[in-house]
Order: structure tokens, then sequence, then C-alpha cells
């Protein structure tokens, strides 16, 4: 009897560990499956933080102010102010105006306020940060016999941005020498349509090698609808009147590769000049190594952009 009941004791312990096993094998396996659909979202996430041509939005909120007012209400505007790209805005980087009105008869808002610090889109926020900002007045003055004015109110913005670039590209050093060898990569063209989180990006990278030096053509395009200002314009008090020639379509570069020593780039200074919204930027680099290799080319845009939108508004003198 006693051995009868050790062994089921035995056989029930026993059965009880296969349970046991089975379950964490099962556990194991899902948590497995959860980190790579954890992993793969992450990847689709930060693919979608990293490009984008677009940079701040600016736009009215919804009846703010309303299309039509009597000349003793109080004018009120909302502006929502978005960062849809991927650079974060400080403080002192981003500015509206509220102009197209005559000051003289819409008064006391004459003038640009700060968006403030505003992030840029992130894998854990792929919309990017907002704020609003408001423009109140109480003065509003139609001159005699005026019944009504309808000005078309103009909201512009300014901004200060940097796109970064890293596209991965081939070098090797030995590219027209004979062997037998199978290399790991060829030096190609890369197309960058898709934009890097800004409205100024790199759309396309051309590669060439001669000898042991690598030549880089970077094809940098305005993708959005603004204007593309020096990085070193005034940007505080915002508005096309205080915007000369000389700050107009002038991007700032640099360009870095770990891979490689750099020989030279062009424009020598470092200030690209747009001219129907793009521009080329020439750049070589001496090769390290002895093969083919795949290496991230760095480069960085510095710029400022400004933008408007409009909206109709109507007042009408009070009976």
């Amino acid at each position: 009897m006693f051995n009868q009941f050790q062994k089921k004791k035995i056989s029930k312990s026993l059965s009880l560990s296969l349970v046991v096993l089975l379950c964490l094998l099962f556990l194991t396996s899902c948590n497995r499956l959860s980190q790579g659909e954890n992993a793969d979202q992450t990847a689709s996430a930060l693919a979608r933080a990293q490009t984008g041509t677009s940079g701040v939005e600016v736009n009215f909120v919804t009846n703010y102010p309303p299309s039509k007012i009597y000349d003793i209400n109080d004018l009120v505007a909302l502006i929502e102010v978005k960062n849809k790209g991927n650079y974060d805005l400080n403080p002192g980087d981003c500015f509206v105006r509220l102009g197209g009105f005559d000051p003289n008869i819409i008064r006391n808002i004459d003038h640009p306020q700060a968006c403030g610090d505003i992030d840029g889109k992130d894998v854990y926020n792929l919309d990017g940060g907002f704020k609003q900002i408001e423009y109140k007045t109480t003065a509003i003055n139609l001159p005699d016999n005026i019944f009504e004015y309808s000005p078309n109110l103009n909201l512009q913005l300014c901004y200060k941005y940097q796109t970064k670039a890293n596209p991965l590209v081939c070098v090797d050093p030995l590219f027209y020498d004979v062997t037998a060898q199978q290399k790991s990569c060829i030096p190609k063209d890369i197309g960058m349509a898709g934009g890097q989180g800004g409205p100024v990006s790199v759309s396309s990278v051309g590669v060439e090698m001669i000898g042991g030096t690598a030549m880089f053509e970077i094809s940098v395009k305005n993708f959005g609808s603004g204007k593309v200002l020096s990085p070193y314009s005034a940007i505080s008090n915002c508005g096309e009147s205080n915007v000369g020639y000389d700050d107009l379509d002038k991007v700032n570069f640099d360009v870095e590769m770990t891979g490689g020593s750099l020989v030279s780039c062009t424009p020598s200074d470092r200030v690209l000049r747009l001219s129907n919204g793009m521009g080329k930027i020439m750049c070589s680099f001496d090769i390290n190594g002895a093969s083919a290799y795949e290496t991230p080319l760095m480069i960085s845009l510095d710029y400022n952009y400004m933008t408007s939108i409009s909206k109709s508004l109507q007042v009408v003198k009070t009976p």
C-alpha cells in the first residue's frame, strides 16, 4: 500500500511539474512574440518620426475670430501652433504676427508674439507638440460714415529649424580594381524624397568613387510652401517687410562621415543658396579601409522659415 501511495504521489508531482513547465514555455513564447511586435512597432514609429516634409504649422481656431463682428464687440483671435516636424522649438525660435488690417481701426494687436517651447514629433508622440496664442482687443474704431470694414487678416509665422539626414551610403576605395572577392555593397545613388522631418530636406544623394575618394552630390529642396530664410535673419519681428534679399533662400549646412576624412565641400562657406527652391552641395571624402562598406553620411541643414495663412473678417458698425 505504501509503495502504491508513493507511486501515485510521484506521478502527481511529475504531472504538476509538467503543467508548470508547459505554462512557463507558453509565457516565454508569448513574451518573445510581444517583444517582436513591439520591436516592429518601434521601428515603424521611428521611421515616421524621422521622415516627412512638415515643419511648424499655424491655424485659426474655429470661430476665433468669427467671420463677422460688430465694432462694439471684442475681437478675439486664437492661434494654434503645431510642431509637425522633429526639431524641438526653444523659447525665441518661433514667432507669429497678426496683420492685414489698418492699425488705426483695429488697435493694439499689431505686434509679434513668441510661440514658446514646442517639442517636435518623436516615437512617443508622432503628432508633435502644440500651443495656443491669443490676440485680443476691445479697441475697434470705425471712422464716421464707414459702416463696414472687411480686412483680410494675415497671420505670419517665422521660426528657426534644423533638418538632419543620415543616409547609409556605400563607399569602395578599390571600386575600379579587379578582384575575385565578393563585395558587401556597390556605390549607388540614393533617393530620399520622403523628407527628414522638416520643410527643407535632402531629396537625393549621388555617390561616385574616384580612386580612394568618394564624391557626394547632395540635393536639397524646399518641400514646403513657405520661404526659406538665412538662419541669421531676424525672426522676432516676423513679417515680410523685415526680410531683405540677402536673407532669402539661404541654408547653412554641415556634412560628416565616420568612415572617411573630409577633403572639401562646395559652397566652401557652408552656405547653400537655393534657386527655385532647390540647391546642390558637393562634398568629397578620403575613404579609409581596403574594401567596400556602408557608412552613414551625416547631413545637417540649419535655416529659418516663414509662412502665412489668411482669414476674412467683416466689421459692421453698430446701428
